[in-house]
């Protein structure tokens, strides 16, 4: 079928749908909402047989879902409806959440129910973006295949959403206000978390820190300390150590509660208000667990996003790991692996442009580690997504596994950037210069399937994240134990050997930082623009120039638009 994906930006659930669509076979163009004049010109251009909206914030113009079939991919269960569905789920401490797609009608997310899909929620709050990009995309994504099947039955009817049948258990939920995301560092530990939680990603919780009005992200259980809330007990790693009512948290990242402001690690927001704030211990970005002959170097930065400071530690965690005597280094990211370099607080710096070479100067030297790491084979844990140098960093290891689910982005090109990353050396000697031209070209995201068939990835591993992990550890262990172990390290020491004398790394690092550095500091495609809208969360102007140009190519129609946004 032709189909029509409607979002109101092209985020990691709106790919995999387009992903999942495309590998059934279906003809998928995307438009982003940006008007209603918009989603009516695209629905006439496309002539869709099926519009499907997996993100979708504004309503569906009337004359659109009376003349198209229009599902829209709600995350809640039946009955559900209103715009802070997952914020109330997690602050009303919900244990069974969902998913439901239904048909655009005039009321807001009250039209007939094509499917929908529960899940039991974890006892601890999780954050609102690790429950949308994890249970609820993979609930969303089985739904939207479920919605093509179902419309190319010409026998199959919609169920009316009824309040009397005991599948609909949801209900109408106001939008959450500000004042629903206010807390008081005076409340336990746990209502600290949940209300930050469910806000988490954005717009974040809102309370009072040093005398500032803020926005809280990013929060962790901290020990069970004394002293009077809403003070900083200690800070490390670019968090803070916050007294609450009954206990402490960690607070990872914070907003200045004001126009213009930029989400950053909270010591950077609170500055001067922390000079009498010590380093503390119990908080740690970078973790290295050894066994007996596989050592695994965990890290997990917020959004994926890598600061200098932050790639420094990651390098010289990974100069440690690759110093001890055991066989196999596993390399795992967390709930994002990696998006590269940190936007925000390059945007956020004195010296934007210099921030920015500093930053890919620091992530060079972590791929660099993994790249020359011969005393030991090494295994990139992709458990969650990963874009532009956080997809060439896991492709200088031996062995790349991947979570079936996870979407990668292997390209600069949205962002004004050649890139570095030694992904003129990674990505062509697993992929070929030919599709390593593609992908850097085109700039669309690639499933799990897609790098298993391209060469990204040499395994692709079902189950949730946690499941997931276990999974690569024993894959590891089996690696270590494997009978050719020995050749398989004798030959890529030879590999290396034979590559540095072909090229060296040192070439590859300066050809792609003369690229860059015309990129930072000359601007010549549009780094400063594309960076503060992404930063700024600027609303597009047009369907970005690469998704229009694609549908183009795959036969939808319309002109590909003239104004190009990173999303």
């Amino acid at each position: 079928m032709r189909i029509l994906l409607l979002c109101s930006s092209f985020n990691g659930l709106t790919q995999r749908a387009w992903l999942e669509l495309r590998r059934a076979g279906h003809d998928v163009s995307v438009e982003l909402a940006l008007s209603e004049q918009v989603m009516l010109e695209a629905a006439q251009l496309a002539k869709p047989d099926l519009v499907i909206c997996p993100f979708l914030k504004e309503k569906v113009p009337s004359r659109l879902w009376r003349t198209q079939r229009t599902i829209i991919i709600h995350p809640g269960p039946p009955g559900d409806r209103g715009p802070s569905s997952l914020d109330w789920a997690i602050l009303d401490a919900e244990p069974e959440w969902g998913v439901t797609a239904l048909q655009a009608v005039e009321e807001m997310d009250a039209g007939p129910i094509w499917g929908y899909r529960t899940f039991p929620m974890p006892a601890e709050p999780p954050r609102k973006s690790a429950l949308y990009n994890g249970p609820v995309a993979d609930a969303a994504v089985e739904l939207v295949l479920e919605v093509a099947a179902k419309a190319a039955d010409p026998s199959f009817l919609p169920t009316p959403l009824d309040y009397g049948r005991p599948e609909v258990r949801g209900r109408l939920r106001p939008g959450m206000r500000h004042a629903d995301r206010q807390f008081s560092w005076n409340e336990p530990t746990d209502a600290v978390l949940r209300r930050v939680r469910a806000a988490d990603g954005a717009p974040g919780g809102r309370a009072l820190l040093c005398d500032l009005p803020v926005r809280v992200f990013d929060v962790y259980r901290g020990p069970a300390l004394s002293g009077p809330p809403g003070t900083v007990a200690g800070r490390r790693e670019g968090a803070v150590l916050v007294h609450t009512g009954d206990g402490t948290v960690w607070v990872g990242h914070l907003r200045r509660d004001e126009p213009g402001a930029v989400k950053l690690p909270a010591a950077t927001v609170l500055g001067e208000h922390l000079a009498t704030a010590g380093e503390v211990s119990g908080y740690s970005e970078i973790t290295y667990d050894r066994g007996e002959h596989v050592g695994v170097l965990s890290f997990d930065f917020y959004n994926g996003a890598m600061s200098t400071d932050q790639c420094r530690r990651l390098a010289s965690a990974l100069r440690y790991a690759a110093a001890q005597d055991t066989r196999v280094l596993v390399v795992r990211g967390g709930e994002v692996f990696s998006n590269g370099i940190h936007l925000n607080v390059i945007e956020a710096a004195r010296h934007p442009e210099m921030e920015a070479w500093m930053n890919i100067n620091a992530i060079n030297q972590v791929c660099r580690q993994i790249i020359e790491c011969t005393g030991q084979l090494v295994v990139t844990s992709l458990g969650g997504n990963a874009g532009a140098g956080g997809v060439m960093m896991g492709l200088g290891a031996d062995r790349v596994l991947i979570r079936e689910g996870v979407v990668l982005n292997p390209h600069y090109r949205t962002m004004g950037l050649f890139g570095s990353e030694y992904w003129t050396y990674v990505l062509p000697r697993r992929v070929g210069a030919a599709t390593a031209r593609r992908l850097t070209r085109d700039a669309l995201p690639i499933g799990a399937p897609e790098a298993l068939a391209t060469g990204l990835a040499d395994v692709v591993l079902p189950g949730p994240r946690l499941d997931f992990e276990r999974a690569v550890l024993a894959e590891a262990e089996r690696l270590a134990q494997d009978p050719g172990y020995e050749a398989m390290l004798a030959a890529k020491r030879e590999g290396r050997e034979q590559d540095e004398l072909r090229k060296p790394l040192d070439a590859y690092r300066v050809e792609e930082l003369a690229e860059m550095s015309r990129d930072m500091f000359d601007d010549r495609h549009g780094f400063r623009a594309a960076r503060q809208a992404f930063v700024l969360k600027h609303k597009p102007e047009a369907t970005p120039e690469h998704l229009a140009a694609h549908r183009d190519l795959v036969g939808g129609s319309g002109a590909p638009a003239t104004v190009a946004s990173h999303m």
